[in-house]
């Protein structure tokens, strides 16, 4: 298999995964290369996501590593056998690496759960309030970049759109849904889209008011994306230089933890629903 240039950040994954399984085990990457009969060069490559494996070689590894969780390992090899490209590929060059990533995550996910302090979630917004938060963090894209990454972002809502659906969990700060991006129409809009979204079977959506009295989270917006087995999970976090993924297990438990304790102080589906169906009204 010849090396990639640029791996993606599942195909680095992979290879963290099967590091951290070698080294659980006690096991040298000298050592790994000669049981999987290869070369120290070559693993090296597997572990850094440059090179592929073959399933053959992740399961006598995993035996080798007395590794016995069988859908940790089913989920390894399925990584390790994906071949082809995404859709989000054909959007190389134009959206920065990091959305390309969330996009394939979003994609392998079999539940996400996020929750946002000053946004609304990508996965809810129309096309309208996508168009005017571009605009208003880049204005220097140029009009066909702008619809470009307006046309990525409407693309990445099939996870929770087009069947078969992923589930979908989203609260809400009440603060990122009276912020009106694009003005007061823009803004109406949105609120009707995330109301539409709410009565989707597989979409969960709760609002965090202001008048919440426990809640002193303001810093904790985070997307959760759950993998095919639970080593397997991602965290997307936003800094003020663009989006870090963590995959650490003391960090996803730490995440789980604070996503749960928001989750305390939200409203419930149906009150939520009640309150933007008010807000509407006001707006």
């Amino acid at each position: 298999m010849p090396l990639r240039s640029n791996p993606t950040y599942r195909q680095e994954r992979l290879g963290s995964e099967l590091r951290k399984m070698r080294e659980h085990a006690g096991i040298t990457a000298r050592a790994a290369a000669a049981l999987l009969s290869s070369s120290p060069m070559r693993q090296s490559h597997v572990e850094t996501g440059r090179g592929g494996i073959s399933e053959d070689r992740v399961r006598r590894l995993a035996r080798h590593c007395a590794c016995d969780d069988s859908a940790y390992i089913d989920a390894l090899v399925a990584m390790a056998l994906e071949r082809g490209k995404g859709w989000w590929e054909k959007y190389r060059g134009i959206v920065v690496p990091a959305g390309l990533n969330l996009a394939e995550l979003e994609h392998h996910a079999v539940r996400i759960r996020t929750f946002q302090m000053a946004h609304v979630p990508g996965l809810l917004q129309t096309e309208e309030h996508m168009r005017a938060a571009f605009h208003y963090a880049s204005p220097e894209l140029t009009p066909q970049d702008l619809e470009a990454y307006v046309a990525f972002r409407l693309r990445r809502q099939h996870v929770i759109t087009e069947s078969p659906a992923t589930p979908y969990e989203a609260i809400i700060h009440e603060a990122a849904l009276r912020i009106r991006v694009g003005g007061r129409r823009t803004a109406h809009a949105q609120l009707e889209r995330i109301l539409e979204r709410s009565e989707l079977e597989h979409v969960t959506l709760r609002v965090l008011p202001f008048t919440a009295e426990d809640f002193a989270g303001a810093g904790h917006s985070m997307l959760y994306l759950h993998g095919t087995a639970p080593q397997l999970d991602t965290v997307q976090a936003e800094t003020g230089h663009g989006s870090v993924f963590f995959d650490a297990e003391p960090l996803l438990k730490q995440y789980r933890k604070r996503y749960d304790k928001v989750a305390g102080s939200a409203l419930s589906p149906a009150e939520s629903r009640d309150f933007i169906a008010h807000m509407l009204q006001e707006l």
